[in-house]
């Protein structure tokens, strides 16, 4: 019976361990770091300085140029950035880069 207990605990706490790590992969950063880090260091934007991330507070606005791209910027179609990372990443953009 303890064996049973013993196991069942190990196989829930991996389970949970590993759940953890998919959430922190699909987090708003790692899309961020993956996708927009190079071009959008802390936020900047190394094509167009004077356009920054800092301050923007709309996430339709975010994903509908996450979409489209332009000025230097590619397109991300929902392949290359699901529907809901694409709503992560933009959580994270308002979150991260406040004035």
């Amino acid at each position: 019976m303890k064996r049973n207990i013993l196991t069942a605990t190990v196989v829930l706490s991996l389970g949970m361990m590993s759940a953890a790590a998919f959430a922190a992969a699909n987090s708003g950063e790692a899309i961020f770091k993956a996708h927009c880090a190079s071009c959008h260091p802390d936020g900047g934007n190394i094509m167009k300085p004077k356009e920054t991330l800092k301050g923007l507070k709309d996430t339709k606005k975010i994903i509908a140029q996450v979409r489209k791209g332009g000025g230097g910027m590619p397109a991300f179609d929902a392949k290359a950035i699901s529907d809901v990372d694409a709503k992560l990443l933009a959580g994270y953009i308002i979150k991260t880069f406040k004035k």
